[in-house]
């Protein structure tokens, strides 16, 4: 720096200070070459056309010339927390112009930069629903959207002990995820019970969960025990599980977790309401985008390509991940339209209790009319001769609620 001069630019002109004026467009080659460091590339100079089809350009202002350097160079900047959102944002849509988020290496670290700074802003949901690849090849960069409201990974074949578990549970995610669809990844029982262990061990971990999608997945009643820890559980979907309908499992759902069966399919469970929300949502179709692009070989990983050819498996198992998502027959699901297993908690007004929930199949024999005959048929539900009180319970059930009360103290 002792050897270099220092040039000010000062009506359009740059000069040396202690030296006369230089002008960059009148100067010879020479002279270019000279001070090929100073030389302002074609992205500082926004180049229009005249009335008269000739061509002007003029020089960007001080404030975005900057902005494309830091942009380049986001991977280096320590923090962004205190810098304003308008701020934020230009840097952002700068980053990504530059195909920041592209590069394995710098995507991380800058998403990670950006999330701490301005939380939800970046992204508040994130629709995964079907793309599996896409999780698998960026699992490094979704795990620093710490400020997720909204996260669908239905159908991504998450099985019972995906890295992502972990990062659901964390405590930075904790406070901010409300809404969490995991509907057809083949998690069983256990996967359920690794799931949820921090919220029932620790206490922390999935603390505003209000709603919950585990349709199609091979889970049992026995799971339940394991969703009553979480706090503020409001709605739930157990459509295509091997739960089956019935009064036994009403009354589990309301002695376990506080839920009453939904007549009506409940909207929060319909795909079209959720979506990538946020400034990354661009991002995201690039990284899907670029994915489609790549190589089936190189989508994946090498420690994914050592272990498949080790077992001697590597095309088989690759044309299993590459096939299509799973998708479910068309005429079970319309007959499974109308049977859909949704639950929800009553509000707080509500006089909705454990013998409540359903109140025309417990009704006498003597007061039943044409609909509760139906009901209590379709349900193969003896009545009693008398109404029984809502505190009194069967030995039946006293046996039942044993049993949920043991296994919840084991798990």
């Amino acid at each position: 720096m002792d050897a270099s001069g220092v040039y000010v630019r000062e009506r359009g002109k740059l000069r040396c200070i202690g030296d006369s004026v230089v002008n960059p467009v009148a100067s010879s080659p020479s002279s270019c070459r000279r001070t090929n460091a100073l030389v302002l590339r074609k992205k500082h100079f926004v180049f229009t056309y005249n009335a008269e089809g000739s061509l002007r350009y003029s020089s960007k202002s001080l404030f975005d010339i900057a902005l494309l350097f830091v942009a380049g160079n986001v991977h280096h900047v320590e923090s962004l927390v205190g810098f304003p959102e308008q701020i934020g944002d230009r840097l952002f849509a700068a980053a990504e112009k530059n195909r920041v988020f592209l590069k394995p290496d710098v995507s991380p670290k800058a998403l990670r930069l950006f999330s701490d700074a301005y939380g939800d802003m970046v992204l508040s949901s994130l629709c995964l629903r079907n793309r599996f690849p896409l999780l698998s090849e960026r699992i490094a960069d979704i795990k620093t959207f710490h400020s997720l409201k909204c996260l669908d990974l239905f159908g991504c074949r998450l099985g019972d002990n995906h890295e992502i578990f972990q990062h659901l549970t964390s405590t930075s995610l904790a406070n901010c995820l409300i809404q969490l669809f995991l509907g057809s990844n083949g998690l069983s029982d256990e996967g359920l019970q690794r799931l949820t262990a921090p919220v029932r061990v620790m206490r922390k971990g999935l603390d505003c969960l209000q709603c919950l999608d585990i349709s199609y997945n091979p889970i049992s009643e026995r799971a339940l025990r394991y969703l009553k820890f979480l706090p503020k559980l409001e709605k739930l979907d157990i459509t295509g599980t091997e739960m089956k309908f019935g009064t036994k499992l009403k009354l589990t759902m309301w002695e376990l977790l506080s839920l009453s069966y939904s007549e009506k399919a409940l909207e929060v469970f319909d795909h079209s309401a959720c979506k990538t929300q946020g400034w990354a949502e661009q991002v995201v179709n690039q990284w899907e985008t670029n994915g489609a692009q790549m190589p089936k070989q190189k989508r994946l990983d090498e420690s994914r390509i050592s272990a498949l050819r080790f077992f001697g498996r590597q095309k088989f198992v690759r044309e299993v991940l590459n096939a299509a998502p799973l998708s479910h027959n068309k005429d079970a699901a319309s007959t499974q339209e109308d049977h859909r297993l949704h639950f929800y908690k009553p509000p707080a007004g509500s006089s909705t209790d454990a013998a409540s929930f359903d109140t025309t199949c417990w009704t006498p024999a003597s007061k039943r009319k044409g609909p509760s005959e139906n009901c209590c048929d379709s349900l193969n539900v003896s009545l009693p001769v008398k109404r029984v009180p809502s505190t009194v319970l069967t030995a039946e059930d006293m046996d039942l609620l044993d049993q949920y009360g043991d296994s919840s103290t084991l798990g």
